[in-house]
C-alpha cells in the first residue's frame, strides 16, 4: 500500500470536506499517501479549527474567491471560477509530482468536482468518483439521464424505480430534477450528466465510492450493473462510531469555529429530552420561515439547541435589533452559532434533530441513532427526507403548505410530537434508529462490509499500479 499515492480532490463546501477527510484518514490507516487538494479559503478557515491530520499533505489553489464564498455571490460564476482555477492546478499538481518522481497513482474527487476526474484521464491516471449523497440520489439521477424511467415530475404521478421497493413522487425527487426547481441553478444538471460521462471515459473500471454503508442500501448498490458501487460508510470520525480510535473526535475540517459552549447546557438536561435543529452550512430560510419554526419549537414544549449561523439570512441579530421571537426562544432553548453536531447527537440528552436532510446530516444522525423530524430545502435533500420516513423509518416529513411553501408551526410542533412524544410510531422510530446504529457500526469495523469494501478498493488500485509500472 505504500506505493499508493493518492491525490484526493473535494468542492470546497462543508458537506463534501468532512467525508473527504475522513475517507483521507481511512486511506492512510492503511497505508497510503495522501495529498488533500481544496480551495485557499477552505483551508485558511480549516487551519483556524482544527487539528492537522498527521500525515496528510494539503494542496490548497486558489478558487479565485480567496476571502470565501458566500450564498450573496453568483453561483454559476463561482463554479466557473473553481472549474477554471482547479483545473489548472491539479494539472500542474500532477505534473510537479511526475516531475519530483513521485507521482500520484490514483485520483479520488468529490461530487461536483468533475473537471478532476477530466485531468486524471488526460493524464491516463485511474480515478474513482467518492459519491457524498445516498447511492439511492446515484441511482435516480442514472435512471434520469439514462431514459430508462420517465420522471414527469407532476404531482399526482409517482414512480417506481427498478429493482427497489421505493415508491416516488414528483416531490421526492432530488429539487434539480423539479419543475420548480430556481433557475439560479439551471447548471447543476448537466454537471451531474457530466458525473457519468466522466465514468464512462476513466482509464480503470467505473468505481463509485459511497458514503453509505450495505445493511442501509444493499439493493441500490448493486442495482447498477454498469458501475461498481462501493459503500464504504458511514464516514465519520471513529469516536462517534465504532470507538477503535478514541481520540479521532473531529472530521478536522471544520470551516467555523465553535465558540458557544453548549455541552454542560445538554448535561443538566434529560436523557431524550431535548430537540437539536440545525439546517446546515448553507440553507437560509426566509425570516417568516425561521418565525414559524421558532412558534413550532416553543409549542412543543420541549428544550432545544438550535444551530443559527451568523451573518445569514434570518441569523442571530444584535442585542438591540433582535426580532421579537427570539426572545421566546432563548427562555426555552439555546441558540448557537455553530456546534460539533455528532458531539450533540450522540449526547444522551438529544432525542430529536430536526434537519434540512442533507446526507451528512441524515447519516451522522442514522450512526448515532437519533430520529428525525425532516425539513428538506433543496437538491437531494427531498429524497433523503423520503428514505428517512418510508424507507429507514427513523423519522417524519413535515408538509409545506401549498401557499407559498412555508411549514407552519402547527405542522412543525406536530411532527416533533411524533418524534418526541411517548406514542407508538415515536417509540417505533426510536428502536429502527437503534437498529441503523447498531449496523452502522457493525459496518465499519474489521470484517464489516464497509471496511471489507475499503480493502478491495485499496487492492485493486494497488494490483493496478503494479500493472502499470512492470
Amino acid at each position: 500500500m505504500a506505493n499508493n499515492h493518492i491525490l484526493l480532490v473535494s468542492f470546497s463546501g462543508q458537506g463534501h470536506i468532512n467525508p473527504s477527510l475522513q475517507f483521507a484518514k481511512r486511506l492512510l490507516q492503511m497505508g497510503a499517501k495522501v495529498t488533500f487538494c481544496t480551495s485557499l479559503s477552505s483551508i485558511r478557515r480549516m487551519s483556524k479549527t482544527a487539528s492537522i491530520i498527521p500525515g496528510l499533505t494539503l494542496a490548497p489553489f486558489s478558487d479565485g474567491y480567496d476571502n470565501g464564498w458566500t450564498t450573496a455571490d453568483n453561483v454559476e460564476e463561482f463554479f466557473i471560477s473553481f472549474r477554471t482555477c482547479g483545473t489548472e492546478a491539479v494539472t500542474n499538481l500532477i505534473m510537479a509530482k511526475e516531475k519530483e518522481g513521485h507521482p500520484f497513482t490514483h485520483v479520488v474527487y468529490s461530487t461536483l468536482i468533475t473537471w478532476a476526474g477530466e485531468v486524471a484521464n488526460r493524464f491516463r491516471i485511474p480515478s474513482t468518483l467518492l459519491w457524498n449523497q445516498p447511492a439511492s440520489v446515484f441511482y435516480v439521477y442514472y435512471l434520469y439521464f439514462n431514459k430508462i424511467v420517465d420522471f414527469k415530475g407532476e404531482n399526482s404521478e409517482v414512480v417506481e424505480l427498478p429493482g427497489l421497493p421505493l415508491v416516488l413522487s414528483s416531490c421526492d425527487l432530488p429539487s434539480f430534477m423539479q419543475s420548480s426547481s430556481p433557475v439560479v441553478y439551471n447548471f447543476s444538471l448537466p454537471l451531474l450528466i457530466e458525473h457519468l460521462e466522466i465514468l464512462d471515459r476513466a482509464v480503470d473500471k467505473q468505481k463509485v465510492l459511497v458514503n453509505t454503508f450495505d445493511a442501509l442500501e444493499f439493493e441500490t448498490l448493486r442495482a447498477i450493473t454498469k458501475y461498481d458501487l462501493m459503500g464504504i460508510g458511514p464516514l465519520i470520525p471513529s469516536a462517534f462510531l465504532d470507538g477503535k480510535d478514541p481520540l479521532d473526535t473531529s472530521f478536522g475540517g471544520d470551516l467555523i469555529e465553535k465558540t458557544v459552549d453548549y455541552m454542560n447546557w445538554l448535561n443538566l438536561k434529560d436523557e431524550l429530552s431535548v430537540i437539536y435543529v440545525s439546517f446546515g452550512s448553507y440553507s437560509n430560510l426566509s425570516e417568516q420561515q425561521m418565525e414559524e419554526v421558532a412558534n413550532g419549537l416553543i409549542k412543543s414544549h420541549k428544550p432545544f439547541l438550535w444551530v443559527i449561523r451568523d451573518g445569514k439570512s434570518g441569523a442571530k441579530q444584535e442585542e438591540n435589533n433582535r426580532v421579537s421571537w427570539m426572545k421566546e426562544v432563548e427562555k426555552q432553548g439555546m441558540i448557537v452559532p455553530w456546534c460539533c453536531q455528532l458531539e450533540v447527537l450522540s449526547h444522551p440528552s438529544v432525542g430529536c434533530f430536526l434537519t434540512h436532510s442533507g446526507w451528512n446530516s441524515c447519516i451522522e444522525s442514522l450512526a448515532s441513532g437519533v430520529p428525525i423530524v425532516a425539513f428538506p430545502q433543496w437538491a437531494d435533500q427531498p429524497m433523503n427526507s423520503k428514505l428517512v420516513q418510508d424507507y429507514w423509518k427513523t423519522g417524519v416529513r413535515v408538509a409545506a403548505a401549498t401557499d407559498g411553501g412555508i411549514v407552519t408551526a402547527d405542522e412543525i410542533a406536530r411532527c416533533l410530537g411524533i418524534v418526541m412524544g411517548g406514542g407508538e410510531r415515536g417509540e417505533d422510530m426510536r428502536k429502527q434508529a437503534k437498529k441503523w446504529k447498531n449496523l452502522a457500526k457493525e459496518a465499519v469495523i474489521e470484517g464489516g462490509s464497509s471496511n471489507v469494501s475499503l480493502r478491495v478498493f485499496m487492492d485493486q488500485i494497488a494490483g493496478a499500479n503494479q500493472s502499470s509500472s512492470s
